[in-house]
C-alpha cells in the first residue's frame, strides 16, 4: 500500500512538473513568434471599423467621442502583447453550478471581482496621469540617448513585474512555490482573483500600443483627473470584454461541461490554472523583459521572418 501511494505521488509530481515545463516553454515560444506589427495592425483595423474613421489619424472630436474611443481602444487592444496575458485569468475564474442560473452566478462572481479590480487600478492610474498632464514618462518622445527610451523602459519594468507575478501565481497554483495568499487571507481565492484583476488593470502602465497612447494623450491634455479615470476605466472594460464573453461561453455552454471537467479533481484545476498563468506570465516576462531590450542592441534575441523588422 505504501509503495502504491509513493508511486502515485511520484506520478503526480511528474505530471505537475510537466505542466510547469509546458507552460514556461509555450510562453517562451509565443514570445519568439509574436508579431506586434500584425496584431497591432489588426487591432487598428478593428477600431477603424467600429468607429467608422481612421482611429489613429483622425482627431477625437470631443469628450463624448473620447469616451467611445476609450472603450473601442480597449476592445481593439484585446490581443496585443500588452494585454493578451489577461486570458490567463480564464482558468482561475472557473466555477461550477448544478443549474443554468447556478452556473451563471458561479461565473459572474469571479468575473465581477477580476473586472472590478482591473477597472479600479486602471482608473486610479488614469486619474493620476491626467492630473499630471502630458509630461508623464509614458508620453515622452525622448529617444533615450542610445539606450532604452523612457516610455519603453517604463513598459519593460511594468510588464516584467506583472509577468513575474503571474508566473509566481502559476508556480504557487502547481504547489511548486510558497503561496503567501493562502496564509494571509480567510478567502485566498477571492484575494487571488482581485490580484489577477489588478495585474490586468496594470497593463495600462507603460502600454506602448499606438491607439492607447492616443487615448492617453487626449486624457492627459484635459488635466481632468475624473475624466482621465473614466477613460482608463473604459479601456480596462474594453480589455476585459472578449475575455468575459469567452469565459461566460465556456461556463454556460454544454451545461457547464468545461468547468465541471476542470473542477472534477482539485489537482486538475490547479494544474490547468498553474499552466495558464505560467504560459502568459512567461510570455510577458520574455517579450517585454528580454525581447524588448534586444531591439535596442542590449543582447541577441531570435526573430522570425514576420516579426524581425
Amino acid at each position: 500500500m505504501a509503495r502504491t501511494h509513493a508511486a502515485a505521488t511520484a506520478a503526480a509530481d511528474r505530471r505537475t512538473a510537466a505542466c510547469a515545463v509546458a507552460g514556461v516553454a509555450a510562453g517562451v515560444l509565443l514570445a519568439v513568434v509574436w508579431s506586434a506589427r500584425l496584431v497591432d495592425g489588426l487591432g487598428a483595423d478593428a477600431a477603424d471599423g467600429l468607429l467608422g474613421r481612421d482611429s489613429l489619424k483622425d482627431d477625437i472630436p470631443g469628450s463624448g467621442a473620447g469616451v467611445v474611443f476609450a472603450f473601442v481602444v480597449g476592445l481593439a487592444g484585446t490581443f496585443t502583447a500588452c494585454n493578451v496575458a489577461a486570458f490567463g485569468a480564464l482558468a482561475p475564474m472557473a466555477g461550477t453550478g448544478d443549474t443554468r442560473g447556478g452556473r451563471l452566478v458561479a461565473a459572474l462572481r469571479p468575473l465581477a471581482r477580476v473586472t472590478a479590480s482591473a477597472v479600479a487600478v486602471a482608473a486610479a492610474y488614469g486619474g493620476i496621469c491626467a492630473a499630471i498632464g502630458p509630461d508623464v514618462p509614458q508620453l515622452s518622445q525622448a529617444t533615450g540617448g542610445g539606450g532604452i527610451p523612457p516610455r519603453a523602459l517604463q513598459a519593460l519594468i511594468a510588464f516584467t513585474l506583472i509577468g513575474l507575478t503571474m508566473a509566481w501565481l502559476g508556480f504557487a497554483a502547481l504547489g511548486m512555490a510558497p503561496d503567501p495568499l493562502a496564509r494571509r487571507a480567510r478567502d485566498p481565492e477571492r484575494l487571488r482573483l482581485l490580484l489577477i484583476g489588478a495585474l490586468i488593470g496594470g497593463f495600462v502602465i507603460g502600454r506602448p500600443y499606438p491607439l492607447f497612447r492616443k487615448a492617453f494623450a487626449y486624457a492627459a491634455d484635459t488635466h481632468n483627473a475624473l475624466y482621465g479615470a473614466l477613460l482608463f476605466a473604459l479601456i480596462a472594460l474594453g480589455n476585459m470584454a472578449v475575455v468575459a464573453v469567452l469565459f461566460l461561453f465556456l461556463a454556460l455552454a454544454g451545461r457547464g461541461r468545461v468547468p465541471h471537467w476542470l473542477n472534477a479533481t482539485p489537482t486538475r484545476a490547479a494544474r490547468f490554472t498553474g499552466t495558464a498563468l505560467l504560459l502568459f506570465g512567461t510570455f510577458t516576462v520574455v517579450y517585454w523583459g528580454v525581447r524588448l531590450p534586444a531591439r535596442y542592441d542590449f543582447w541577441w534575441f531570435p526573430t522570425m521572418p514576420w516579426n524581425g523588422g
